[in-house]
């Protein structure tokens, strides 16, 4: 048993010497990303993954789009997403998940009067930004880089 005086602490003083952040950028800072849609934030990022935090303002939608190198989980923290994925359209509320593939279309939407939060994982040999094909956009961003989601 681990008692009170054994438990490691934080100095406060030296910042340096503080628990390690789990983002392995050498600066420790997270990439915030602000779009027409809302805000991403991704919070890790290693060989064959990426974690983004999203949050979709209520009454918007990301594009209907597609990526050749990576699929994408994506699990709702708070908020309601309606999720078009090939032919498919669902809803996914608190607490719940769904899966797209690589390669299928799909779109991410609030209908929520309030912030849809998600996690989103993606997977897959590469996760530049640039990897995406757009299809339809409510803000007429074109593919490419600085165009995400």
């Amino acid at each position: 048993m681990v008692q009170a005086s054994e438990r490691p602490t934080l100095n406060s003083e030296k910042p340096e010497e503080s628990l390690p952040s789990s983002s392995p950028s050498s600066n420790g800072l997270c990439e915030v990303g602000e779009r027409p849609w809302g805000t991403y934030t991704v919070l890790e990022e290693g060989q064959g993954y990426k974690i983004k935090r999203i949050e979709v303002k209520p009454g918007h939608r990301l594009s209907l789009q597609m990526h050749h190198h990576r699929s994408e989980h994506w699990i709702v923290v708070s908020g309601t997403a309606k999720v078009i994925c090939g032919e498919k359209e669902i809803m996914v509320y608190q607490y719940q998940s769904t899966y797209v593939p690589q390669g299928n279309a799909h779109r991410l939407e609030n209908p929520g009067v309030i912030p849809l939060v998600l996690i989103e994982v993606q997977n897959g040999e590469y996760l530049g930004e640039d990897d995406i094909v757009r299809f339809q956009d409510d803000y007429a961003r074109s593919n490419g880089k600085d165009s995400k989601v």
